[in-house]
């Protein structure tokens, strides 16, 4: 017994010790001290919508109260028009793992790149502040120059914006409905003034942080001039896709399928970096 209960002691250090090495395998800091988690592949659904609809309360047994001043046939005629509005979705597949940044790309580290910061929200409070604020003011096009000299400076390395279904996959973390306004208040920041610091509410599953409010984030890909992606993005265009929502917004538009186009007030839109995995 004593012999079977050591082997599997070992069995289980080894298995430990290798899911640590893993964890700090997952995270990746760079030379200007980014950070990014790494995303495994994967499926999910995108673009799925059920309009919400008023239901009746059951009160006394009787569902065909006139609660909230609706009668029984508005009730089904609200359920009709949401049925007909719905959309089914379509299932997005992630091929290959990638890393994304843990924080949207900040002031400070938008200097150490670019040497100027274009940002409004120039937070001022303690020493080093602005710093930690998301960069914002940043047209796409800037975005691409952003990119073009981090690839220059991390020679080895491939940094891009992420596509909207990369997006989309690493803000879900795994889950399947679009997220409930509960957790929207507890992981973004929304229903501000300004800009915060990065990272300063809850992290969804996958440890990223302000996927949802703080600012607009541009992706890759080209907007569609819909209300939701399509399957395929379109190959050119006007304006590019913004996700996740700014400070200024609210829980109905800081949800994983908001799908907008830029260039958005400008003062509140930056992005965070995708980098590629080398296998």
């Amino acid at each position: 017994m004593k012999r079977n209960f050591s082997h599997v002691f070992l069995i289980s250090l080894v298995l430990f010790l290798s899911g640590a090495v893993w964890a700090q395998d997952s995270v990746y800091t760079n030379s200007t001290g980014m950070e990014f988690k790494r995303i495994p592949a994967g499926s999910f659904v995108m673009g799925k919508f059920l309009p919400p609809y008023p239901r009746p309360s059951v009160e006394s047994g009787n569902a065909s109260s006139q609660a909230n001043g609706y009668r029984e046939g508005d009730y089904k005629l609200a359920e009709e028009l949401a049925k007909k509005d719905a959309m089914p979705g379509f299932t997005a597949t992630i091929e290959k793992s990638f890393y994304i940044g843990r924080f949207e790309v900040t002031q400070g580290q938008w200097k150490k790149i670019m040497g100027t910061n274009p940002s409004v929200f120039q937070g001022k409070k303690v020493p080093d502040d602005a710093n930690r604020h998301p960069v914002e003011r940043v047209t796409w096009a800037d975005v691409q120059k952003f990119l073009a000299k981090l690839n220059q400076l991390e020679k080895g390395r491939k940094y891009r914006l992420p596509t909207e279904a990369e997006w989309e996959y690493a803000a879900r973390a795994g889950a399947t409905e679009d997220i409930p306004w509960s957790k929207i208040r507890q992981s973004a920041q929304i229903g501000l003034r300004s800009t915060s610091i990065v990272g300063q509410k809850a992290p969804n599953a996958w440890g990223l942080y302000d996927m949802l409010g703080n600012v607009w984030e541009w992706v890759e890909d080209y907007y569609n001039e819909k209300i939701f992606a399509d399957s395929i993005s379109p190959k050119s265009g006007s304006e590019h896709v913004l996700k996740g929502a700014s400070f200024t917004g609210d829980v109905k538009n800081a949800t994983y399928m908001t799908h907008a186009a830029g260039p958005g007030n400008g003062w509140d839109v930056g992005f965070r970096v995708v980098m590629e995995t080398k296998e």
